[in-house]
């Protein structure tokens, strides 16, 4: 029967293809006693089962990929150490003696206990980590009464297989580089968990949030996957089939089309040159960034290298990474975000969650909290700027004083380096984030300071319009168009632009096709966004004229009613 399943798109995409269910064993966990000889057993199988649960993650781990995203064995370090630690391992064991239960529902019962400590975190991407307590016990489940893998698929052709489970682990999604499958729909998980990042590195069409696919999807049941729009559409009749087909072949024929822009410049029809940059997260995302033609990387999240980790990087280890970007885009510019992570997502082990932690000590603050710490990753970007166009990015400035006082470091880095004799670029340039609003008000005092500015529109909505775009309840309030935040993106632009100091959007805003015309018209000529969102935006900017436009966007900065705005937007757009 036709039916379809709306959820939240994590990678973009149209797949079709037939349901390859994965078992999810804690669903179906029976509860039973046992008779007191037989407890030691009970325990001692218990036992066996973590052992196996280790020694497959041991076998993943020596099995990863050349080629792989160095997530992938942060991932893995991961649940190695949930799985070694007590709480999980040896708590069970304890439940079993006192109630004589059976390992499954002890298990369980600990697992549930843990993420309810988790589901009391604030912290959107902390209480996330939840998911990867749950694919752990879901390992040692599989080993304690078995289960169907990733690794057992039904068909022969992998690339028609969509799997379909109520949750997938990051070690899991290793297969996905051996096996190739279409795409994959999970019950629960959100955009900023682990499975949803991998998904986007390996551009598999996926949707996460879907709640009762597992139940309702049968095996090898035809699915349409629709990351585009976030939808699942099981068992299709022909008409519809047909027309996702149509628009199958009708995006490849468009990427195949894009791709023929790589090398072109990107500019208005009235020849106005808009420099088009790439974000990426870890060194491995170059090649894609190269892929789709673009000037350089506007945002290097270096925060993926201190994640899911006992100890922070050291600083060769930052260096390596750094130099390794730097090297890969042959003198193009690599701007370097210092570190963006807060006390909140602990770092080794002791750090405390704070009670509003997207308010609390995070990235520059947090890192002028932490000055070893900080002068160990402006080294390591120092001494990579020997090796290209290496810039530093601050985030989240709001007060001169953090701008002051992140310069001093960055100078109290350098003379360590001049000490040693090591080489770096001595008038490397400094950017700062603007994602407060406070920033953008007060945009003069660090236009004195900086060379450069980029705004981060992700944060700048949210801490505009009092919203966590990660609360379910209050999402759909997000908006972009909303006249607050247009005006303070629009002034950060003209205010900068007046001063001569370059500015550029790297937030979802700027990767966002149905706004780069009202971007350009109010002035951004610097974009930065996921690579695989580059050449459409080109395209974009290509059949602009900015004379044309200007006037429509400026009626859209005047407008404060929402229907209005949109129906503006739409004649941009036109």
């Amino acid at each position: 029967m036709n039916f379809v399943l709306h959820g939240s798109s994590v990678s973009g995409g149209i797949t079709i293809g037939h349901a390859h269910l994965v078992s999810t064993a804690r669903l179906e966990v029976a509860h039973y006693q046992i008779p007191e000889e037989s407890v030691e057993a009970e325990i001692a199988r218990f036992d066996a089962a973590i052992a196996l649960a280790t020694e497959g993650l041991a076998a993943l781990g020596s099995h990863v990929p050349v080629d792989a995203p160095a997530e992938f064995a942060a991932f893995l370090n991961l649940h190695r150490m949930i799985l070694d630690d007590s709480s999980l391992s040896h708590a069970p064991r304890a439940l079993i003696r006192e109630q004589r239960c059976n390992a499954e529902w002890a298990l369980v019962q600990q697992m549930d206990k843990l993420v309810a400590q988790f589901e009391e975190i604030e912290d959107p991407y902390l209480r996330e980590r939840k998911a990867d307590i749950g694919q752990v016990v879901e390992r040692v489940l599989n080993a304690l009464i078995g289960g169907q893998t990733l690794a057992e698929p039904h068909a022969s052709d992998e690339k028609n297989l969509i799997v379909v489970a109520h949750d997938l682990s990051p070690a899991d999604m290793l297969l996905f580089k051996g096996h190739h499958f279409g795409g994959f729909v999970t019950d629960v998980g959100g955009v900023t968990s682990h499975t949803a990042i991998l998904a986007r590195s390996l551009s598999i069409p996926a949707i996460v949030g879907l709640h009762q696919a597992r139940q309702t999807i049968r095996e090898n049941e035809l699915l349409i996957v629709d990351g585009v729009q976030g939808v699942v559409v099981v068992d299709p009749d022909p008409v519809v089939l047909a027309e996702y087909q149509l628009r199958q072949s009708q995006l490849e024929l468009e990427r195949r089309k894009l791709q023929r822009l790589k090398s072109t410049p990107a500019a208005t029809l009235d020849a106005v040159a808009v420099e088009l940059f790439a974000n990426i997260e870890l060194p491995q995302d170059v090649p894609q960034a190269l892929a789709a033609g673009a000037e350089g990387i506007g945002l290097f999240r270096s925060e993926f290298l201190f994640m899911n980790r006992k100890d922070l990087p050291t600083e060769d280890e930052q260096f390596e990474a750094y130099r390794e970007v730097a090297r890969a885009m042959n003198g193009r510019v690599v701007v370097l975000r210092t570190l963006d992570i807060g006390a909140d997502k602990t770092l080794s082990g002791n750090g405390a969650v704070r009670p509003n932690p997207a308010m609390g000590l995070r990235a520059i603050r947090f890192c002028l909290s932490e000055p070893q710490m900080f002068l160990v990753q402006l080294r390591a970007i120092l001494r990579a700027s020997d090796f290209g166009r290496v810039r530093i990015l601050l985030p989240m400035v709001a007060h001169a004083q953090e701008i002051e006082q992140a310069l001093a470091l960055l100078k109290q880095a350098k003379q360590q380096l001049d000490e040693k004799g090591e080489p770096y670029d001595h008038s490397i340039e400094v950017g700062g984030m603007i994602e407060i609003p406070a920033a953008a008000l007060a945009l003069p005092m660090f236009i004195r300071r900086l060379n450069f500015l980029s705004i981060g529109t992700n944060d700048l909505i949210q801490y505009t319009l009092a919203i966590d775009r990660t609360d379910d309840a209050v999402a759909h309030l997000y908006d972009p168009l909303h006249p607050a935040v247009l005006h303070l993106v629009s002034h950060s632009i003209r205010t900068a632009t007046r001063a001569g100091v370059p500015i550029a959007v790297c937030g979802e805003m700027a990767g966002d096709l149905q706004l780069t015309r009202l971007l350009l018209g109010i002035g951004l000529r610097n974009f930065s966004m996921h690579p695989a969102q580059l050449l459409a935006i080109k395209e974009r900017i290509l059949r602009t004229n900015l004379n044309e436009v200007r006037p429509l966007a400026q009626r859209v900065l005047r407008s404060a009613d929402p229907r209005r705005t949109r129906e503006l937007l739409a004649r941009l757009n036109a």
